[in-house]
């Protein structure tokens, strides 16, 4: 029988990086970047139908984020809704539940309203999973949690001393979802930028210096048989 990394990852994470770089070596604006950053999204999802891939989540947008240009945010807040938008019927015809990730309640309102529509849409399907990480840090997602904990030991529902990280992890944003077992990262960059903190403590990590919109298909796969190669011991000795 074939080992867990031989079948490939269940779930993949990606730091989708590098737009601003991929428009500016061809003297375009930022957002024209992130437009074209757009069509790898829709590369990664059929990547994830081919091999078998459950979850794919996807930094889109961090806390941190917020302090960009006001034009840039209000730009990408207008690709998500056309992304929405354009693929919405794709994500039904290959039964693909939409989740976010992260504060929804930072979002402009009319962009978190066309999300949880469309999230209440195809929240019963269970084939794969598209989470969007936005308005998300992985520190404010673990605060969160811990103070979704205290709330609950000062109602006196958990004896702090039943703590555990079980407890931590069913207060996270997604606690159904299992862990990432491959993060990539593109463009180069070769850090964790505040993502998926807590969920990232095992997962095997892809740094491939493709920029974003560059990132196609062939280098999903490129990714998956990196993934293939490696051997997860989580702590044994193999």
């Amino acid at each position: 029988m074939a080992s867990p990394e031989q079948m490939g990852p269940r779930h993949v994470a990606i730091i989708m990086d590098g737009n601003g770089r991929w428009a500016r070596r061809r003297g375009l604006s930022r957002l024209r970047g992130h437009e074209k950053g757009a069509d790898s999204v829709i590369a990664a999802l059929r990547a994830c139908r081919e091999l078998g891939v459950r979850y794919l989540t996807l930094y889109a947008f961090s806390v941190e984020n917020w302090v960009r240009p006001r034009a840039e945010i209000l730009g990408l807040m207008r690709l998500l809704r056309r992304f929405l938008e354009q693929r919405e019927r794709e994500l039904h015809e290959h039964r693909v539940r939409l989740r976010v990730i992260g504060r929804m309640e930072d979002l402009p309102r009319d962009v978190a309203r066309e999300l949880a529509r469309v999230m209440e849409e195809t929240r019963g399907y269970e084939d794969r999973q598209l989470i969007l990480a936005l308005s998300y840090g992985g520190r404010a997602e673990i605060a969160d949690a811990a103070r979704a904990l205290a709330r609950e030991v000062r109602a006196g529902r958990i004896d702090p001393d039943d703590i555990d990280e079980r407890a931590v992890a069913a207060r996270l944003y997604a606690p159904d979802v299992p862990d990432p077992d491959l993060m990539i990262r593109t463009s180069g960059e070769i850090r964790l930028s505040n993502f998926l903190l807590w969920q990232l403590s095992y997962a095997e990590l892809y740094f491939t210096p493709v920029l974003w919109p560059d990132f196609d298909e062939a280098e999903f796969r490129k990714a998956v048989e990196a993934f293939r190669e490696r051997h997860r011991r989580f702590g044994d000795v193999g």
